[in-house]
């Protein structure tokens, strides 16, 4: 078992965090935690993460209401980014979209493979 002091924080002390419905498996959105946020996370059950914009601490739907409840946290290989499974209480986005990611960048009914 990994412990969040074991983690390997970038140089601004922070770690990626993926984000997955838990039933679905539909990527939810991409945040940030620092040692506080993933320890806050693992004692309340409630995805909690760090702004960088705001640079404080933030859990997720305390003004929304859009709660993620945590089922399982994810090391990956080399203790850079974790991924987070929950059971979310409303929309990821901000946008009130389920998930951050909705904008396809491929393009549609052409050849993408062509040089």
């Amino acid at each position: 078992m990994v412990v969040a002091e074991q983690l390997n924080y970038d140089a601004a002390g922070l770690i990626a965090a993926v984000v997955q419905d838990a039933t679905t498996k539909r990527v939810l959105m991409l945040a940030y935690m620092n040692l506080e946020a993933v320890q806050l996370t693992q004692s309340s059950g409630i995805a909690t993460f760090y702004s960088r914009s705001r640079n404080e601490i933030w859990v997720k739907g305390a003004t929304s209401g859009n709660t993620q409840r945590i089922v399982s946290i994810e090391v990956d290989c080399d203790a850079d980014a974790l991924l987070i499974l929950v059971d979310p209480a409303g929309p990821a986005c901000h946008n009130g979209t389920e998930s951050c990611f909705d904008t396809d960048m491929l393009q549609t009914g052409g050849d993408a493979n062509r040089d």
